[in-house]
């Protein structure tokens, strides 16, 4: 199913890319999870904007409603009467969106060995929101995790695996073409003779071309096959756009 251009007009007016990037993320941890070992599960986590707003959410649900009283009536939970002070400073942030696929290993403990990342706009939006992102990944290659960025997005320019071997000390000759906006791209942190090292495969993606599978390591022998081609095409069929 090749490539379509999700982020400008006619399609874009058809389906918000939120909610196609949600459906490829299922169809990604759907099919991760049939091919996995045993001890290794993929969970989804689809999330636009600062995640404080879900979790104060939550907290008002769960603190706030009826409750027995002790004299056997019903009373009312209020929230604790406390402000804090106002703050001593206030700087501005850049909170990174998240649509991705966590690995998780279950074998000693739920411990995250791999992550699937896919680009959005905000991630690409300005110079700090990209470098935001690449910090993000970059912490996950350096404690042994690995990963997979696809990027699709179209509507803004910038290459973020540049971005990301930016923040990695030795990987300086590693720089993909500055013109490859669309990219997937799989990292996989290995050690070698005791030396660190991060294998990567790269491809420059195009709309109306193929997507490739690639190799998603969970650990330094062990990989499984992503068929980014296969599940963008059931993101395709669940979104009712093919």
């Amino acid at each position: 199913m090749p490539l379509r251009d999700h982020f400008r007009p006619p399609l874009s007016t058809l389906r918000s890319w939120e909610s196609f990037h949600a459906a490829w993320i299922a169809s990604l941890a759907d099919a991760l999870n049939e091919i996995l070992p045993p001890r290794y599960f993929a969970e989804r986590q689809v999330h636009a904007g600062p995640r404080i707003e879900i979790d104060v959410a939550t907290l008002e649900e769960a603190t706030l409603g009826p409750v027995p009283s002790r004299n056997g009536g019903t009373a009312t939970r209020t929230a604790p009467a406390y402000a804090p002070p106002a703050p001593s400073m206030t700087t501005e942030a850049v909170f990174a969106d998240d649509f991705e696929i966590r690995i998780i290993e279950s074998g000693a403990g739920p411990t995250l060995v791999a992550a699937i990342e896919l680009v959005s706009p905000g991630n690409k939006d300005r110079a700090d929101a990209r470098r935001t992102f690449a910090a993000k990944c970059a912490t996950y290659l350096a404690n042994g995790v690995s990963l997979i960025v696809v990027d699709v997005v179209t509507s803004r320019a910038g290459n973020l695996h540049n971005e990301i071997v930016s923040f990695l000390p030795r990987a300086s000759d590693c720089r993909f073409g500055d013109d490859a906006s669309l990219s997937a791209i799989a990292y996989r942190p290995i050690r070698r003779d005791g030396q660190p090292e991060i294998d990567i495969w790269t491809h420059a993606l195009g709309l109306g071309q193929d997507l490739p599978i690639l190799p998603l390591a969970l650990d330094a022998v062990e990989c499984v096959p992503v068929d980014l081609e296969s599940t963008y095409a059931d993101a395709l069929r669940r979104s009712r756009m093919t």
